[in-house]
């Protein structure tokens, strides 16, 4: 059984992520965040602390669900070409499935406070280490040429952050197709054999 604060809980994030994509965090007020809830403000601080609260909240919970679909993506494989195919997969397919996320994520950074950058900093910063070290694997056993580890890590996640921007379920390509050829790329850019 769901609990009735963890559903409202999650009605408050949504209605934060739809706000933030819209307005912005620094337009969007408590007050606005309450009435798409069908909330007053006081009762709103019953479920969050504060704004800045729902947005690390975002932040963290987007780059976690990162880390989380990465591990699983490469866990039942020791290849190196395979493990970042499936890293790239579970990388784009995420972007494709929560734009609203990573749309937030990439423009709202400015607007967290400390500790909650520095937290969602770290988080990416091992993010994107999980991908150097994938390339650096395939480096160490021959499987891939590529100059730069870190430069060929950041051209992959770009590219799966690219697509949030402009995929559509009902566009001219499938998710399963887009990341296949995404995959395709990432292992292009490594040089792999």
């Amino acid at each position: 059984m769901v609990r009735p604060s963890s559903v409202r809980s999650a009605q408050i994030r949504a209605a934060a992520l739809d706000l933030f994509t819209r307005s912005g965090y620094e337009a969007t007020t408590m007050a606005d965040l309450g009435a798409a809830v069908g909330m007053r403000g006081p009762s709103l601080y019953k479920h969050v602390a504060s704004k800045q609260d729902v947005l690390e909240q975002i932040m963290t919970g987007t780059m976690e669900a990162l880390l989380a679909a990465h591990r699983a993506a490469v866990a039942t494989t020791a290849d190196p070409v395979e493990r970042l195919r499936r890293a790239t997969e579970a990388h784009v397919r995420y972007h494709a499935r929560h734009r609203l996320e990573a749309f937030v994520g990439n423009r709202e950074i400015r607007s967290l406070t400390q500790p909650n950058r520095e937290r969602v900093l770290g988080l990416r910063a091992e993010y994107e280490r999980c991908f150097r070290d994938l390339i650096e694997a395939g480096l160490r056993a021959g499987r891939f040429q590529v100059e730069s580890a870190r430069l060929a890590s950041y051209a992959i996640l770009d590219l799966g952050m690219g697509v949030a921007v402009w995929f559509r379920d009902d566009g001219e390509l499938t998710e399963d197709a887009v990341v296949w050829q995404f995959s395709q790329f990432a292992l292009r850019i490594v040089g792999a054999s």
